[in-house]
């Protein structure tokens, strides 16, 4: 895929950012107390001294008692209306999220695009609302197995489409860009215990960025890797500088795959 001239090899240097991990704990657990341990040990698992940059992300009903625990971890959100408080029923506001000191929020996850039908609109007016309210937006894009199997053109083709509809109009939110990352979770990978190949996932991570920097001028952007990480492949995948971090699923829940991961 041609790649305009303002997209440089210098701009696309990896940063000195330490890795950002982001544990997406999705609808688990069950009750606040078993989401407090959880949290406990998470924080445990977190050295004093060169760790990565840890985001744990529980569901809504548990952000008030994670957040009141967790020191060395920030917390994050699995989602959020683009409208403030308001007539919007079942939804969870920018503003309430700040509230409860939440610092990151996922968006447009596989999961939300598939079974609530969450569209690439909607999504954007989302990722604007987020950024306008000062919160870091870690977006999700990826292909699904039907996409993959028609060869790397058609899937670089959907996931330029995919940034181009979900960030468009996003110069408007000046001084903003930065707080962008983009999660690269290819969905046939998600849930099904196996990952991509390491190199795979560092070519369409390189695509991402050189995609990011030609359309909307984003240099040094940060792209995490998701799809089936887990405390034995994660050392396959940490070698590469290309690769800014990870958001973590299934492996997040349990404390000998998170506490190697973090190590790792």
């Amino acid at each position: 895929m041609e790649i305009p001239k303002e997209s440089t090899t210098n701009n696309l240097q990896p940063t000195t950012m330490k890795k950002l991990i982001v544990f997406n704990w999705k609808s688990n657990p069950h009750n606040a107390a078993s989401a407090i341990k959880l949290a406990q040990l998470v924080e445990k698992s977190i050295p004093k001294k060169n760790a990565p940059e840890v985001v744990i992300a529980p569901p809504f009903i548990f952000l008030e008692d994670v957040g009141k625990i967790i020191k060395k971890a920030e917390l994050g959100s699995q989602d959020a209306f683009w409208g403030d408080v308001g007539s919007y029923t079942g939804e969870i506001s920018w503003h309430q999220e700040k509230h409860l000191k939440v610092k990151y929020v996922i968006v447009g996850h596989s999961e939300r695009r598939k079974y609530l039908g969450e569209t690439d609109e909607m999504i954007n007016k989302k990722i604007k609302a987020a950024l306008k309210a000062g919160l870091k937006v870690i977006l999700c894009v990826g292909e699904n197995l039907s996409i993959r199997r028609r060869g790397k053109k058609t899937v670089e083709d959907f996931i330029k489409s995919q940034l181009s509809k979900d960030l468009k109009g996003l110069s408007i939110v000046k001084g903003q860009m930065s707080n962008v990352i983009i999660a690269y979770e290819p969905i046939w990978a998600i849930g099904a215990g196996h990952s991509d190949t390491p190199q795979d996932a560092v070519e369409m991570i390189k695509f991402i960025k050189k995609t990011l920097n030609s359309i909307f001028y984003i240099l040094n952007s940060r792209v995490l890797y998701g799809g089936s990480i887990d405390g034995k492949n994660i050392k396959n995948f940490i070698q590469y500088k290309e690769i800014d971090g990870f958001l973590v699923g299934n492996a997040s829940l349990k404390q000998k795959e998170f506490d190697r991961i973090i190590k790792a």
